[in-house]
């Protein structure tokens, strides 16, 4: 799988039912969907470039075969928080300025060490090909958050959470038995 559709499924599963999928939620009950939508697109753009360039940086500052051990148990505990999943409180929900400003800031901040975050960079460093990382990334957390506005929408808080929770999940734990084992073959 290429790394942009690595970074691309995983985040998009990784941000259903998160606080910053949730806080999308909110802000598109008091905002134009396309100025929430254009907001999240340009927090996330932010937020995770920031996540590939720290990501991009650890290749340089570890050997392979501990990027693979680490980002396997990372993936491993993302899936977990996953499982865990996420509430959004009362702080998450201040406003400023324009909506799409608003929009762009509250989820660059709410997104500030978030599991996708920890995720994207997790998946730069493993990677080293940081824009498809970061394009993936970045259109998996506009498609998630585009989803829960669109199905939000229509269908309210009838969403099956419990599955959606249980696939991202799975998908962490596998990928990161596939990093574990990828760095045990390269383990000298």
């Amino acid at each position: 799988m290429s790394n942009f559709l690595q970074a691309l499924s995983l985040i998009t599963l990784a941000e259903m039912g998160d606080k910053t999928q949730l806080l999308t939620l909110a802000l598109a009950t008091r905002f134009p969907v396309w100025d929430v939508l254009a907001g999240v697109l340009i927090g996330t753009l932010a937020n995770h470039a920031l996540a590939v360039v720290v990501g991009g940086a650890v290749v340089h500052a570890l050997p392979l075969v501990w990027i693979k051990l680490l980002a396997g148990l990372s993936f491993i505990g993302f899936g977990l928080w996953t499982l865990r999943g996420d509430r959004l409180d009362g702080a998450d929900t201040r406003f400023l300025g324009r909506p799409v400003l608003t929009v762009a800031v509250a989820f660059f901040i709410a997104e500030m060490a978030d599991k996708t975050q920890f995720a994207t960079a997790v998946l730069a460093a493993e990677a080293g090909a940081l824009l498809p990382v970061w394009l993936g990334s970045s259109l998996g957390m506009v498609t998630a958050d585009g989803l829960a506005v669109g199905v939000g929408s229509v269908l309210g808080r009838r969403l099956p959470d419990r599955i959606i929770k249980a696939a991202a999940t799975a998908l962490f734990v596998i990928f990161g038995l596939a990093l574990i084992r990828e760095g045990i073959m390269l383990w000298p």
